[in-house]
């Protein structure tokens, strides 16, 4: 499927738009905004969607739900054949001001991939009905994500030996190379050293600035990444060695923090669990 641009969003409300794409694994989009509410929902495969200080990990059967002017970045985790709804703000008034990850169900699944690949073909009143329908079922999906929280890099001060009061680049460089390679084999002392930074320093830092310790916060990233590996069709033994676990400290660390083992994973039961547990071109935009 060619890669396109998002569709105009100059219309009047009433009628959502809509986008079909493919991606390729390890595409990024760079952070944009767009002017009409978005619901990002990949037919297949796993994203990673960064709005502001978090990052939503996006599973099959997942959407994100992105209110008008929300900044967001994308990276596939996997092949991602993505179907994306464009709703105008007097349509969503009954809906969250704030970004979340839901479930997709049979019906808004339908919905979403009818409108977005069939709508040309229907006419202005189905769009019209299959709208209202849209934003009915949207307003009642079951929410459910991984949050991983983010350092505010827009804050961060240029000189590599301050402290801002919101933000620090160390911090944003070690995040980046955690969420880059999240192995265990990799120390913190290591990651520390890279980034130019005390050990000291940068626990403070992430105390500070994420709420959380090291260990804990890439635990964070390293569940994110298994479950799109699992999502994916990986063994169990494989997304272990791949995060630098034997596959029975991982098989442990997974069940305690998803409260099931990776052995029985089902993307649509076993995240229901972790938001009580988780804390390119301008012509290539989702």
């Amino acid at each position: 499927m060619p890669q396109a641009a998002p569709p105009p969003l100059t219309d009047a409300p009433g009628l959502t738009r809509a986008l079909a794409r493919h991606y390729p694994r390890g595409h990024h989009i760079e952070p944009h905004s767009h002017t009409w509410a978005q619901v990002l929902y990949a037919v297949s495969g796993v994203m990673w969607v960064e709005t502001g200080r978090e990052a939503l990990v996006v599973p099959p059967q997942r959407a994100v739900w992105l209110p008008p002017g929300t900044p967001h970045a994308i990276h596939m985790m996997s092949a991602v054949e993505m179907r994306n709804l464009y709703l105008h703000e007097r349509d969503i008034g009954h809906l969250s001001r704030q970004c979340e990850v839901f479930q997709i169900d049979g019906l808004l699944r339908e919905l979403i991939k009818s409108i977005a690949e069939r709508a040309h073909e229907r006419g202005d009143a189905w769009l019209a009905a299959a709208s209202q329908l849209v934003a009915m079922e949207l307003a009642h999906a079951r929410r459910s994500s991984l949050r991983i929280p983010l350092p505010d890099t827009a804050s961060a001060p240029d000189t590599p030996d301050a402290l801002g009061a919101s933000g620090d680049r160390r911090l944003a460089m070690l995040c980046r190379a955690v969420i880059d390679n999240p192995s265990n084999e990799i120390a913190f002392e290591q990651h520390a050293a890279q980034v130019g930074a005390s050990v000291r320093t940068l626990a403070r830092l992430f105390t500070r600035e994420l709420g959380v310790g090291f260990a804990q916060w890439r635990r964070q990233v390293q569940l994110a990444v298994a479950v799109s590996r699992l999502a994916e069709g990986q063994s169990v033994s494989a997304v272990a060695r791949g995060l630098g676990y034997l596959p029975s400290s991982f098989s442990d660390m997974f069940r305690r923090e998803l409260g099931a083992p990776p052995s029985e994973y089902r993307p649509e039961e076993t995240l229901g669990r972790a938001q009580d547990l988780a804390g390119g071109a301008p012509d290539d935009r989702a």
